[in-house]
């Protein structure tokens, strides 16, 4: 009675064969590649804010814009005038 048991579970519905002589190596391949295929899991908690693909896209290119203003404006503030202030000129001619 085993032997049938076992003989039963080890063989597949015949919907599920697959005929390994015809697949194709890396049919999908190139186009995954051409176009991309990066798949992130979000977290439960992430996932409930956003309904659809296109709303984390559209955050993230808001997140992203907003870091590159943020980095802009931290290299203006950073910079040194190469002018010298009308201030600097006067004490360096020992006004």
């Amino acid at each position: 009675m085993k032997a049938n048991r076992q003989k039963e579970i080890d063989e597949m519905r015949p919907e599920y064969q697959f005929d390994y002589a015809r697949a194709i190596r890396g049919k999908y391949y190139r186009r995954l590649i051409k176009e991309g295929a990066n798949v992130v899991a979000l977290e439960p908690d992430v996932a409930k804010e956003f309904r659809s693909s296109v709303e984390v896209n559209d955050a993230l290119r808001s997140l992203l814009r907003v870091t590159e203003i943020t980095r802009n404006l931290e290299k203006r503030s950073n910079h040194r005038s190469r002018r010298p202030s009308p201030t600097r000129a006067r004490v360096s001619r020992g006004k």
